[in-house]
C-alpha cells in the first residue's frame, strides 16, 4: 500500500528501471533489423480513481525512453497507464506511442508463488480491447494486435512485447525485450 492506495501486483512496478540488454526486431522493406538498446522506465503513483461511482482502479503511469546502442538516439517513446481492478483483478494498460497509435489491452491478473507477472493483450476490431490509429498508419502500418508481458521479481523486471503489423506488403511480428534493473 502506497499513500493509502492498495496497488497490488501494481506495486512493484513503482520507481525507475534501467536496461542495457534490450534487442528491437522491427520491419524494414527488405527484411528485418535488428537494434540492440538501453532504456529507462519510470512507474510513477496516480492514485486510485472511481468509475460510475461502482469500479476504483489503482493507477500507475509511466513514461519509457529506449535508444539505440550504437548512438545513443532515442527511437522510441512511450507514455501509458497500468490499471488494477482489485474487486475483479483485471489488469489493463493503455499505450500511447507518438506514430500516432494508442492500445488498450486487458489481461486477468493470478497469483503466483509470490512472483508477478502481468500479461495483457489487445486486438484490432475487438470491441473491448482494442487498437486505434490514425489513417496514415491504418493504410501503411497497421497494427492488428498488441501482447505485452512483464516478469517481476525483487529488483528485477523483464518484459517481452509483440506488435503485429501488416507493412510492407506482409504481416511482422515486431518484437522487443529486456530485463532491466531498479535504479537506486
Amino acid at each position: 500500500m502506497i499513500d493509502g492506495v492498495d496497488y497490488g501486483p501494481l506495486e512493484g512496478l513503482v520507481g525507475v528501471w534501467e536496461g542495457a540488454g534490450g534487442v528491437d526486431v522491427a520491419p524494414e522493406p527488405d527484411g528485418q533489423e535488428e537494434t540492440p538498446y538501453f532504456e529507462t522506465i519510470t512507474f510513477e503513483v496516480v492514485g486510485d480513481v472511481t468509475n460510475a461511482e461502482q469500479q476504483t482502479l489503482a493507477v500507475i503511469g509511466y513514461h519509457q525512453v529506449v535508444s539505440k546502442k550504437e548512438n545513443d538516439e532515442v527511437f522510441h517513446d512511450q507514455r501509458g497507464y497500468w490499471t488494477w481492478d482489485p474487486a475483479t483483478d483485471v489488469i489493463t494498460e493503455s499505450v500511447n506511442i507518438p506514430r500516432v497509435v494508442a492500445v488498450l489491452a486487458s489481461g486477468q491478473y493470478a497469483p503466483s508463488n509470490g512472483e508477478v507477472t502481468l500479461s495483457v493483450a489487445a486486438a484490432e476490431g475487438d470491441a473491448d480491447w482494442g487498437i486505434i490509429q490514425s489513417p496514415f498508419m491504418r493504410d501503411n502500418a497497421r497494427t492488428t494486435a498488441f501482447e505485452h508481458s512483464i516478469k517481476l521479481s525483487a529488483n528485477t523486471l523483464e518484459y517481452s512485447e509483440t506488435t503485429s503489423l501488416e507493412i510492407y506488403g506482409r504481416s511482422f511480428a515486431h518484437t522487443d525485450g529486456n530485463t532491466l534493473a531498479r535504479k537506486g
